[in-house]
């Protein structure tokens, strides 16, 4: 190793993570998802089909199978930082299409804007079909407000899910820590939602998905507070006082941070009855403001976009701040 003055090592590079960063949002902003050979699709298969082999009414096998999913994802992850050690312009690059597989700000929002463009041509069964793609609860009884409540609320949700959790895990871990992130939210997605089969085998994954967002989902409330003012005339105040008010109340402990923040950023009040395989939730109101309507979609949107930028900003400032980075710096 070559030494610097007084027997110190040189300082690490710091710019291949926040380049990677940065490059892995503009590509996700560019090019969306690819449509094929996705990994995070690859990896859900997978743990579905581990899932299947393993299933038991058991928090035991349930943790098992989420520990040998979230190994699985962040192994290679590693690896390929093992692979790329010293080499900055390849660390760059792959951290760049770590960040481009496993974000997905373009999806989210394109899929919001094509149910916002059915119910301005109220065409409520179009927007009932794309609803699912957004989220899980069931569209066949929602009308336009209540698809556009549903909407608006996932936005808030998945712009802390899809957006801001992976780069924040990112800016501190590194390639692995993206992998790690994207592989926890999956499972939860696939096994830790509150239903008869996985309220058991399902409850490591969900319980590692809140640790996870824990911080992530209140940067967001606090980015959104302070994009707030750019997308509509809500102040930066009024917003974290409506998320410290009303965030607890929802029964995700992360999820109400982002959803009261909306809520309050664009005037309207979230929450209500949902419908998740055919039982009924009924969640507290966050917000204070009326019922929202189609055209709320499209300031969601702009709001969502407003928080990436920023939350690529912040991550790219924590990861050139952050001293030796383990996962990307040799």
């Amino acid at each position: 190793m070559v030494l610097g003055r007084r027997g110190q090592s040189p300082r690490r590079s710091r710019w291949p993570l926040a380049a990677g960063l940065a490059a892995g949002v503009t590509l996700d902003a560019l090019f969306g998802d690819p449509r094929r050979g996705h990994p995070v699709a690859a990896f859900g298969r997978a743990a579905a089909a581990l899932a299947a082999r393993a299933y038991a009414v058991s928090r035991v096998r349930g943790a098992a199978h989420a520990a040998a999913c979230v190994l699985a994802a962040a192994a290679p992850a590693a690896l390929l930082h093992r692979r790329t050690r010293g080499r900055p312009s390849w660390q760059a690059a792959a951290a760049a299409l770590a960040v481009w597989a496993v974000t997905g700000a373009r999806s989210l929002h394109h899929e919001a804007e094509r149910i916002r463009l059915s119910l301005d041509r109220h065409d409520l069964a179009s927007a009932r079909d794309v609803l699912p793609s957004l989220c899980g609860r069931d569209p066949s009884e929602l009308d336009a407000a209540g698809i556009a409540r549903a909407v608006i609320e996932s936005v808030a949700e998945n712009t802390s899910d899809a957006v801001v959790a992976p780069l924040l895990w990112g800016a501190v871990a590194g390639i692995p820590g993206l992998a790690a992130y994207r592989a926890v939210n999956t499972l939860d997605a696939m096994v830790g939602h509150r239903c008869a089969r996985y309220l058991r085998f399902g409850w490591a994954s969900a319980r590692l998905d809140d640790v996870a967002n824990w911080i992530p989902a209140r940067v967001t409330a606090a980015l959104t507070a302070a994009c707030a003012p750019l997308v509509t005339r809500a102040g930066p105040v009024a917003v974290l006082d409506v998320v410290h008010r009303d965030g607890g109340r929802h029964p995700s402990p992360n999820a109400g941070r982002c959803e009261a923040a909306f809520a309050a950023a664009l005037g309207v009040r979230l929450g209500g009855t949902n419908v998740y395989g055919g039982v009924a939730e009924t969640r507290p109101d966050l917000g204070e403001g009326r019922v929202p309507q189609p055209e709320d979609i499209r300031r969601a949107i702009a709001l969502s976009r407003a928080v990436t930028v920023s939350a690529t900003a912040l991550a790219v400032l924590i990861s050139a701040l952050t001293r030796g980075n383990s996962s990307l710096h040799p």
